[in-house]
């Protein structure tokens, strides 16, 4: 009997290991909410395997110009979605975080399975966001309701919103899956935070996280809240853009620079009022006037879109020295009395008192033309002298 027992505890025990890791469940945060709103958010997704932008924007059920956006490739061609992503390449998805009953998460993705698909390779393709364990709760698979192709799953994504705010700024929260070897210092480091952020957020006691686990994880972001813009809300994380205004307009948040940039997209799309009124300005540019005293910077700045129309509006700066980031882009700061509108804008007109650009080639012809030019004359200012003398 001694010797049967000693037999069967390795087997024992292993059996009790087995059961403790499959009760473990991996941390995730979780935000309790009571209202019907929803907020931009972003999720962490590391490619599986070779896949086409489109094939991932179809997975999340997003655009694929939004994934582009997101990640800051750019520019957006008809080619773009066929682009393939490598294996492990990282992206950020973008998706909007609803309340369903009671907490923060997405559930607008649906998968359709396929023959050879099981809960674990579902949830491979989706890079660890949702488990295995999730799928089959939340369609109810089990013995008497396996997956059957063709069928339509459920797929519930985690978000969170915490209302946009972190520290009292912007942010955009990114639900992000723990990888092999990370920590809470790495990830700090990889996302500009740092330990305590992410332990307040995620609220953890201790800075140890392990593979599987989704963080959320606050990215800092622009936002439209105070630009005065009419009737358009918009917010922005760093590192990525958007689109607005019919693709007319492209609005960033610059790494390091927590401020909105718009400018035109410059997308084959026809798009209308581009420059600011009385103004050889065109949204985005800026000039400089220097004085005695001061230095003025004037900007033409995006402020909305309504009706199909592109609102701007000129903005002046002061300065008692010139900032070091004012770029000048060519633009002239003498406004026009009039001028008719360019029905696509999409570059200002040249004012007729503004000498015309000269490539270093044109200006080596001419100079060499002008030298021919006063030696031909030099030399039938001689002839009718000679001539003169002679008769």
């Amino acid at each position: 009997m001694r010797n049967s027992v000693q037999f069967l505890l390795p087997q024992m025990l292993c059996l009790m290991l087995l059961s403790f890791q499959h009760e473990v469940e991996t941390k995730s945060t979780i935000e309790p909410c009571n209202s019907s709103d929803s907020c931009p958010s972003l999720l962490s997704y590391l490619v599986p395997w070779d896949s086409k932008v489109s094939e991932i924007a179809t997975r999340f059920h997003v655009n694929a110009s939004d994934i582009l956006a997101s990640n800051s490739l750019f520019p957006i061609t008809s080619s773009s979605a066929h682009q393939i992503l490598r294996a492990k390449t990282f992206l950020k998805i973008p998706i909007f975080c609803s309340c369903v009953d009671g907490i923060r998460r997405s559930i607008s993705t649906t998968y359709t399975v396929h023959a050879a698909d099981t809960p674990a390779s579902i949830s491979e393709a989706y890079g660890g966001l949702v488990s295995a364990e999730q799928i089959k709760i939340v369609n109810s698979i089990n013995g008497s309701n396996p997956l059957r192709s063709g069928g339509t799953l459920v797929i519930p994504l985690p978000c969170t919103c915490f209302d946009n705010v972190n520290n009292g700024g912007t942010a955009v929260y990114m639900s992000y899956v723990v990888q092999t070897r990370e920590s809470l210092s790495s990830i700090a480091a990889k996302f500009g935070t740092t330990i305590s952020d992410l332990k307040a957020v995620n609220g953890f006691w201790e800075p140890a996280v392990d593979p599987g686990d989704i963080l959320s994880v606050p990215v800092a972001a622009c936002s439209s809240a105070t630009l005065k813009w009419y009737d358009e809300s918009m917010i922005v994380p760093n590192g990525s853009y958007t689109l607005t205004a019919s693709n007319c307009i492209k609005c960033s948040c610059e790494p390091m620079d927590i401020t909105m940039q718009c400018v035109p997209s410059g997308l084959a799309v026809p798009c209308y009022n581009l420059r600011c009124k009385q103004s050889n300005l065109i949204i985005g540019n800026e000039c400089v006037e220097h004085s005695e005293t001061a230095c003025n910077v004037i900007q033409c700045v995006y402020r909305g879109h309504r009706g199909g129309k592109i609102l701007s509006s000129t903005k002046n700066s002061s300065y008692l020295q010139c900032p070091d980031n004012v770029c000048h882009r060519g633009a002239s700061c003498r406004p026009f009395s009039s001028y008719s509108e360019d029905p696509f804008g999409m570059s200002p007109k040249i004012s007729s008192s503004l000498p015309l650009p000269v490539s270093k080639a044109s200006q080596r012809t001419r100079a060499s033309n002008g030298s021919l030019g006063r030696f031909l004359i030099n030399l039938l200012q001689i002839f009718l002298f000679l001539k003169f003398i002679i008769f």
